[in-house]
This record gives structure tokens, sequence and C-alpha cells, in this order.
């Protein structure tokens, strides 16, 4: 009979990696204040020899489950997805699992799963949602850490991970008048919602240091884009006079380009059109495409879960925590440049 095959240990990965024992295993398991260097080194080594770490070993070693619980009341997924998918990018790098768990908005079932998942012994929990409005803690006191993303805490000493909405509007206004544009028109959502009032503020604000106002009061409505082609019709019928017009979504941005290219008004030769949130459903099937803000939210999750992280480790970050938006411009608000002579 042929000997069985000897599986690695982490001897084995210690003494390929060049460090001891204790330093392979930190590195393996994402502790302790290792040179990147090293980390890597230690996984290669692993990865030759076919190491593979025992879970059940590693949590009775460090008391520790490698689990953390993420809740969220985004039933479409549309910003708690990509959320979860930064957030798995940065607990992959630890060997750490996410139990993902749909609150669907109900209190009760939300506490279903908090008990749930600290019945499991999580590490930690990342709560998310659809909307940035701060929301109640999911629990006074919890055991173990708790990070707030997307959404925040009103709970000033637990960590909140949010897009910074004002700077993303200001940077929508300031591309604007960039490119020459100055009697801007603003058509967003409903007035009640935090985005709405946010982004719409910020746009006042960021007009008025230039020494402009608006074209027109902002228009407040639905996230939708039968809203944005309602708001077209207000905005020709008011009499407002606008080269150019920011929206709170993409949604709502899609519905403007479709009445304008409706009535004749060119986008972005007549009209130059700015959305926000970057959905690339939406902004690149726009016709024009769409130029929009862009939140970044898989950065914002892996924010989030090194935040978790941290806090597992001992060294948290209370308050709220903004992270910057970008511009990704398209040819809604580029002029193509025609050849002379052409």
């Amino acid at each position: 009979m042929r000997k069985a095959e000897r599986h690695a240990t982490i001897t084995d990965v210690a003494a390929l990696a060049g460090v001891s024992v204790g330093t392979a295993s930190k590195a393996l398991n994402g502790r302790g204040s290792l040179r990147e260097e090293t980390r890597a080194r230690v996984r290669e080594a692993a990865r030759q020899l076919n190491f593979e770490v025992n879970a059940g070993a590693r949590s009775l070693h460090s008391g520790r489950t490698y689990t953390v619980g993420m809740i969220t009341t985004d039933t479409i997924g549309r910003f708690s997805i990509p959320v979860l998918m930064g957030a798995e990018d940065a607990l992959g790098a630890g060997q750490m699992s996410v139990f993902l768990c749909d609150g669907r908005d109900d209190p009760i079932r939300e506490q279903y799963h908090v008990k749930t998942l600290l019945s499991r012994r999580v590490d930690g929990i990342i709560v998310t949602g659809r909307r940035t409005e701060a929301r109640t803690p999911i629990t006074p006191r919890p055991p173990v850490p708790v990070v707030y993303a997307f959404i925040s805490s009103t709970d000033p000493a637990d960590c909140s991970v949010v897009p910074d909405e004002e700077g993303g509007a200001r940077k929508a206004v300031e591309h604007l008048l960039a490119i020459g544009r100055t009697r801007v028109a603003h058509v967003t959502g409903p007035e009640h919602h935090h985005s709405a009032r946010a982004r719409s503020a910020a746009a006042v604000e960021r007009l008025a240091e230039a020494g402009l106002g608006l074209a027109g009061p902002p228009l407040f409505g639905a996230w939708s884009e039968a809203w944005g082609r309602q708001a077209v019709g207000m905005l020709l019928t008011g009499g407002a006079s606008f080269d150019a017009v920011f929206c709170g979504s993409d949604q709502i941005a899609r519905g403007v380009a479709d009445a304008l290219r409706a009535v004749g008004r060119r986008v972005p030769e007549e009209v130059a059109l700015v959305g926000y949130d970057n959905w690339d459903v939406m902004a690149e099937a726009c016709q024009p495409p769409l130029t929009s803000v862009d939140m970044n939210l898989e950065g914002l999750g892996r924010t989030a879960a090194e935040m978790l992280l941290a806090a597992i480790n001992g060294t948290p970050s209370p308050g709220r925590h903004a992270r910057p938006c970008h511009l990704v411009v398209r040819e809604s608000t580029t002029v193509p440049l025609v050849p002379a002579g052409s």
C-alpha cells in the first residue's frame, strides 16, 4: 500500500517563507502588524505547499469565528450589492465569510436576524440599506463591533461610513461651470429624502459661490424617469431659461433626456445634463450616455469592512466617515469636436 500523502503544516509554510511559525500564523490569519511584503511571502509559500488554514483550529485558538453578518434593508440590491462586493473583497483577504440577511424594512425581521447572527457568534456586523438617512442602532450596546455602511447611525458613538453626497453635487456643478454653463436647473427626488435635500443644498451653495443662482426653483418629485419627463414640461412652461440640468439621480436624468429630445432641445449642445449614482444600466443606456456622480459603493464597502476588522482587532473608529465621490464624464456634457471645414 502506498503511504498516505503528508499534508503541509504551518511549520512547513514558515520554513519556506523564512519566518517564524508565529509570524506565518499572523500573516495567514490577517492579524498583527506585519509588512505587506512579509504577508505576501507567507501567502505565496502557503500557495506553493497547497496549505489550507484549518478553520476549526483557527477559531479555537483565537476565540473568533471568522464570520461577519451583513444586514440590509435594500430589497432591490441597487446599493447593497456593490457595498457587499466591496466588503467581501476586504474580508476575503482575512479569510472571513459573510452572512447576508435581508431586513426588508421590517423591525421584527431585522431583530430576528440580529439575534440569529449573535447566536452564531459572528465577529462583527455591517448594516446597510438603500437610503442614506441616519437610522437608530440595530441594538443597544451590541456585544460585537457594528459598522453602518452607506446609511449611518443616529448614535455618534457608532462607526458609520457614508458617501460625501454634498461633495459629489459640488463636483457636478463645478463641471457644468467649467464647460461654460451658467443657467443650471435642478430636478431631484422627494423633498423629505435626505439625499435629495443634501444634493440640492450643495448645488445651490456651489452656484452661489460662483455668483449664480438656479434657473428656477429646485424641482422635487420622485426618483423616476416619469418625474424627469414631467419636470422638463414644468421648466419649459414656467419660462425658465436653462443651458444645463443637474439631476438628483440617473433615473430622473434619463427621463429629462427623453423629454428634451422630444421637444427638440439637443443634449449637450443646447442643454448639458448630469445625473447622480452612475448606475451603469441607466447612465450608459441614456441617449446620449450620461455624465454622472459615482459614489464608489464598492470602495465604501471595502472601507466599512476594513474599519470593522480594525474594531474586531481592538481599534474602533467611532463617528461618521464620509468617502469622496467622483464624476464620470460622458457625452451628455461633452460636445463632440467637429473637424474644421466639415
